[in-house]
């Protein structure tokens, strides 16, 4: 392999990349070859899963988020992302910016309307009516449990250890690295190399659900605008175009235009948000971004532990309808996490973990809030509170992705907006192409830095081979083939990510003699020195951008010190072993 590598002019891990990418093209020709068996296969895998391991889903985010929770406001919340004397690269302004254009792009246009009108029609609550007041007051409080706090929990976390592992111990940027304090130098051998082998599967398939998604909304949109069929090959045709866009990006050099260009179309998307807030009963949204907060905040603890266990005895369908929801959703949002890890990660180093948290839990669960009221109780509103339903229940029964222009349809200038709107997924599509190519050449390089071109270059049309893939092998099934699909994907993944808790206490554990309980003499002092311009209120080298105590950390460039590291431990992590062909 280190040979070929060679040979290729590659820059990355051999065992890894080409473990990696002839796992992914073997993948794609079983399922083009059996398409049925494939199709048998995934579907029935799903259903064990989601049957005797959808409990697992659901506890095991919940388990997440309040983990994450007590790292921000414990003694180990001082800790930073780096080394003591490392600042934020970013204002905090840019870096909010950065967490919106992160990962909700695709995701808040596909179910904004779909999601509050789906649980709005069909209740999943025992004795709610369709289409009353409780079943859109239900609506929005679920929507806001997949979508906000829980959803960035799967993203903090994974961004966490990353951060925490990579940057204070030098490891390299692979998943493989958060495993350290338990497998130490073997993070470089065999299971390591598994590790990261399953997690760049997880994340092409991750990724190209995610597309997959974005190319029936396209298509559904080309289909209202311009009576595109809406077919399987009109999506692949979707599919090819975009890749082709996103590729020739990376290959003639235009990253930095993309990443302008995404930054554009966020301000877009928000523009469309604002207009629909404008166009719609301005009064009563605003009312609603209040009181649906409230509502969320008292039926969220609730939510994340509903597991509809009665179901088999009060529902003539039994336990599925989490299995098509919660359990699809976390398994999906899951296979993104080594991608998001890395990006959060990247975006955050020198600020403390209890900055790294609360921004990251807090922002983006805000701005879902705001999305998913203004879309949300609009469209519920349009196809009548109290009533029989409308033409947007209708359409989202039809087919999910028309939610979004069925609703347009109810708004002055509806073919501009539409066509914004399809100009917005597409530019979504393409970003997140872009980026998740150079994550997971990273994951498979272990450098933080960008590897050579024809090495993105095949993993941006990897991803899109995946999803025209799988688009194929679902067919007509369409949106029930892809939650198939990444159910089973999902579920090696979460077993990952839900593993680096204790890793990251362990390694939080060793470091407990830096950092003392915060008293509350302490906590004022800080901060009060912080409102009079007295510096950073502590005497330890907070960073600027923060507002909390930091703590010391190995050097740059050097391995953790036996302060860092068990005293039992004679072996350090080296800052990447690798010479980008190695054997081990």
């Amino acid at each position: 392999m280190d040979t070929l590598a060679r040979k290729l002019g590659l820059k990355t891990n051999p065992q890894i990349f080409f473990w990696s990418a002839g796992l992914t093209i073997s993948l794609l020709v079983l399922f083009l070859i059996f398409q049925d068996w494939v199709g048998d296969a995934f579907g029935s895998g799903r259903e064990w899963i989601v049957t005797n391991l959808g409990w697992f889903f659901i506890l095991g985010v919940t388990v997440w988020l309040v983990f994450l929770i007590w790292v921000a406001i414990s003694r180990y919340g001082r800790l930073r992302l780096g080394d003591d004397d490392d600042k934020p690269a970013y204002s905090n302004l840019s870096w909010f910016a950065m967490l919106f254009a992160g990962g909700i792009g695709t995701v808040l246009m596909f179910w904004g309307v779909a999601e509050p009108i789906s649980h709005f029609s069909n209740p999943p609550f025992e004795g709610v009516q369709p289409y009353s007041a409780e079943a859109a007051e239900d609506a929005m409080s679920i929507s806001l449990y997949h979508l906000s706090l829980h959803t960035w929990a799967i993203f903090t976390l994974p961004g966490l250890a990353f951060g925490y592992f990579i940057y204070r111990y030098k490891l390299p940027m692979r998943v493989s690295s958060v495993f350290y304090p338990v497998l130490k130098e073997r993070i470089h051998g065999r299971i390591g190399k598994t590790i990261d082998v399953v997690a760049v599967l997880g994340t092409v398939f991750g990724l190209a659900v995610s597309l997959g998604l974005g190319t029936s909304q396209i298509n559904a949109g080309l289909s209202e605008l311009i009576g595109l069929p809406d077919s399987v090959w009109a999506k692949v045709i979707i599919i090819t175009t975009l890749t082709i866009v996103a590729t020739s990006s990376i290959v003639v050099g235009l990253e930095k235009g993309v990443k302008r260009l995404s930054n554009i179309n966020i301000l877009v998307a928000v523009g469309l948000m604002i207009f629909v807030l404008i166009f719609s009963d301005t009064v009563f949204l605003l009312r609603q971004l209040i009181e649906s907060l409230g509502t969320y905040a008292s039926d969220v603890v609730p939510l994340a532990f509903w597991n509809d266990a009665m179901a088999e005895f009060t529902k003539d369908g039994g336990w599925g309808w989490q299995g098509g929801w919660t359990v699809f959703y976390w398994a999906w949002t899951v296979t993104w996490a080594p991608f998001m890890g890395v990006f959060l990660a990247r975006i955050s180093r020198g600020r403390t973990i209890r900055q790294f948290v609360i921004g990251v839990l807090v922002a983006p669960s805000l701005f879902t809030l705001v999305w998913f009221v203004i879309f949300g109780w609009s469209a519920m509103e349009i196809d009548g509170i109290g009533g029989d339903g409308g033409p947007i229940s209708e359409a989202v029964a039809e087919s999910v992705p028309l939610a979004m222009f069925e609703f347009f349809d109810n708004f002055p200038l509806t073919t501009l907006i539409s066509g914004i709107a399809v100009v917005v997924v597409a530019l979504f599509f393409a970003t997140s192409s872009d980026s998740a190519s150079l994550v997971v050449d990273m994951l498979c390089s272990g450098d933080a830095e960008a590897g050579p071109i024809r090495q993105r270059a095949f993993w941006g049309l990897t991803e899109g081979a995946v999803a025209a893939t799988l688009i194929v092998v679902g067919g007509e099934a369409g949106l029930s083939a892809l939650q198939e699909v990444i159910t089973v994907v999902g579920l090696p993944i979460f077993i990952l990510v839900t593993l680096m808790i204790p890793t990251l206490f362990i390694g939080l554990r060793h470091e407990k003699h830096k950092v003392t309980p915060m008293t509350h003499q302490h906590f004022v002092q800080m901060y009060s020195d912080q409102l009079n311009g007295n510096g950073n209120g502590s005497d330890t080298g907070e960073a600027s951008g923060g507002g909390d105590e930091s703590v010391s950390a190995p050097k740059s460039g050097a391995a953790p010190s036996a302060s860092t590291t068990p005293p039992s431990e004679t072996a350090t992590p080296t800052a990447n072993p690798e010479t980008r062909s190695d054997t081990s």
